[in-house]
C-alpha cells in the first residue's frame, strides 16, 4: 500500500502502528519508500485497560468511520470503491464539523 501510495505520502513524517510491524525490516522499507520514522504501539497486559499513548487517534478515527452504513462490514467488491468511500466519509467529517 504504501509503495502504490508513495507519491502521495511525501509529508509523512511518522507511521503508528500496532504491535505486528515491530520488526526492523518493516521500519527500513517504511523509511526507503515516504522516508518516514515508524512508531510501535503495543499494549502492556492483556486484561487491564489503559489508554495507550497516540493509539486512540487511530480508535477514535475507526469509531467515526463505523457511523457511516457503507463502511460497517467490507461488502465493496474493489479496493478502490472502499478507498473512495472512506475519503467521502472524512470529508463529510470535516464538513459537519466546520
Amino acid at each position: 500500500m504504501l509503495s502504490a501510495c508513495a507519491p502521495n505520502l511525501t509529508k509523512v513524517m511518522k507511521v503508528l502502528c500496532d504491535g505486528g510491524y515491530s520488526s526492523e525490516n518493516f521500519a527500513n522499507a517504511v523509511r526507503a519508500l515516504i522516508g518516514a520514522e515508524v512508531e510501535v504501539v503495543k499494549r502492556n497486559e492483556m486484561h487491564t485497560f489503559a489508554v495507550l499513548p497516540k493509539r486512540w487517534v487511530v480508535e477514535r478515527s475507526f469509531g467515526w468511520l463505523e457511523k457511516f452504513r457503507r463502511l460497517w462490514k467490507n461488502c465493496e467488491r474493489k479496493i478502490h470503491t472502499t478507498l473512495q468511500m472512506t475519503v467521502l466519509a472524512f470529508i463529510s467529517l470535516l464538513l459537519n464539523r466546520y
